[in-house]
Parts: structure tokens; C-alpha cells; sequence
């Protein structure tokens, strides 16, 4: 089966990383729902992409600056459309609420930089929603994913890839990463380190598979997901 994995939820639909972004997701079909983590000043794991809070919310300043009661009096719609105004950026502990009752699976992304205490309050919180075994934890740093690791050995583990180089598959085997997720122009130019993924038992999701017209080139090429703005239209796709 091919993942159909919802990039900050269904973002072609709905604000990214908002709760209404991740439901639709999962009504859309997504097998598995990705988000962004990072920590507030005051420790509490906020779903937000970017290092600060000005492309997507009414705020200003980085995240870590900011305590969580600042952060979710900011306006996180608003910016996608009039139909969004209000909507805060969610809390993780929010967001497992939304996503536990829907069956999908959570591609939740950690952000750098991220200490081992915050590592510790993400985990937590799946742990107290009972999520673990249901979510897959990656980032673009190998360090935040050993935390992961350290703190919760039972989760799987995926790494975020800017492009396959020659490290690549030794790092994800000393990682126990189940996932290597990079570019998609890596994928569509990089068919051998794919082989030699899955070989090691190593699933590759692309991201951002947004170009319909890749998506058979892609599935072609042995990846076990892609991860899209898309998810219900690759929904619609893999079923036709």
C-alpha cells in the first residue's frame, strides 16, 4: 500500500498545522497525518512549522521566545483566507485529541532546536493520549531523533533528508529509522539508494509530492508514501 501522508494536514484545504487542517486530513483518507512540533518558552510543544510565528499567525517573534498562552491569542487563519479568521495555532495535546479518534496514523515532526526535556513533554503527551505505536517521529536532526529514541526506544523513528548522500543509509541504520524521507527530486534521480533502503527495511516518503504528474514516476520508483498538500486528490488517485 502506498502512505498518503497529509503535509501539515490537508494544507491545500485549510491553514497548515491547524486543527481543522488535521481533521480534514483524516476524513480525506490520509494513512498517516504530519505535523510540526516545536517547544514554547515555557516548555509547552506547540503545532508550528516555521521558527517564528510571522508567516502564519497575526504574531511576531520565534516560538521559543514566546509562552504558549502568547502564542494561541495569535489569529493562525487568517492569512490562508477571511473563512480562517480566529483559528489559534494548536497545542500537540490538541492536536492528538483531534487525531486519536480518527484510526490515522501521526508522522509527527520535531522540530530543531529541541532539548531533551521537550523531547521528553512530546513523547509524554503521546503516551498519555496512547499514541506511540501509532506515530512515527522524524526531524531533519539525527541528535532530536536519538532523544526520541532514548526517551521512548518502542517509537518508530523516522529522518528528514535535505538529499541522500553517502551517509544516508549508514546514519538511518544507526537511527533504527523505519522511514528516510528526502526531496522528491531525490526519489525521481536516486532509484539505487532506494533499493538499498528498502533492503535494509528503510520505507522512503518524498516530500513535497504536489505535482499530480509526478506521482506515477514516484510510486514507480519503490517509495512507500508520499507526503502531499494534496492527500484527498492522492486519495482519489490510488484509488483509480
Amino acid at each position: 500500500m502506498l502512505h498518503r501522508v497529509a503535509h501539515r494536514g490537508y494544507s491545500a484545504v485549510a491553514p497548515e498545522n491547524t486543527l481543522p487542517a488535521l481533521a480534514a486530513a483524516a476524513r480525506a483518507g490520509a494513512t498517516f497525518v504530519e505535523f510540526d512540533v516545536r517547544a514554547t518558552a515555557d516548555g509547552v510543544p506547540v503545532v508550528i512549522h516555521d521558527r517564528t510565528v510571522d508567516r502564519t499567525t497575526s504574531g511576531s517573534g520565534r516560538v521559543w521566545d514566546l509562552r504558549a498562552d502568547e502564542i494561541a491569542g495569535f489569529d493562525a487563519g487568517s492569512w490562508f483566507g477571511p473563512g480562517h479568521a480566529g483559528l489559534r495555532v494548536p497545542s500537540m495535546a490538541e492536536a492528538l485529541e483531534v487525531l486519536r479518534p480518527t484510526g490515522a496514523e501521526i508522522l509527527l515532526e520535531i522540530k530543531p532546536p529541541a532539548t531533551l526535556d521537550e523531547v521528553k513533554a512530546m513523547m509524554a503527551a503521546l503516551a498519555e493520549y496512547d499514541l506511540l505505536e501509532r506515530t512515527v517521529v522524524q526531524s531533519f536532526d539525527a541528535d532530536v531523533v536519538r532523544k526520541a529514541r532514548q526517551i521512548a526506544p518502542e517509537v518508530r523513528r523516522g529522518l528528514l533528508v535535505f538529499r541522500f548522500d553517502a551517509e544516508t543509509l549508514e546514519l538511518c541504520r544507526e537511527l533504527g529509522a523505519s522511514y528516510c524521507n528526502p526531496p522528491v527530486e531525490d526519489v525521481l534521480n536516486g532509484a539505487g539508494m532506494i533499493a538499498e533502503l528498502a533492503a535494509a527495511g528503510i520505507g522512503v516518503m518524498p516530500w513535497t509530492a504536489n505535482d499530480m504528474s509526478q506521482w506515477r514516476a514516484l510510486a514507480d520508483a519503490g517509495v512507500a508514501g508520499l507526503i502531499t498538500d494534496y492527500v484527498g486528490e492522492l486519495s482519489g488517485w490510488a484509488a483509480a
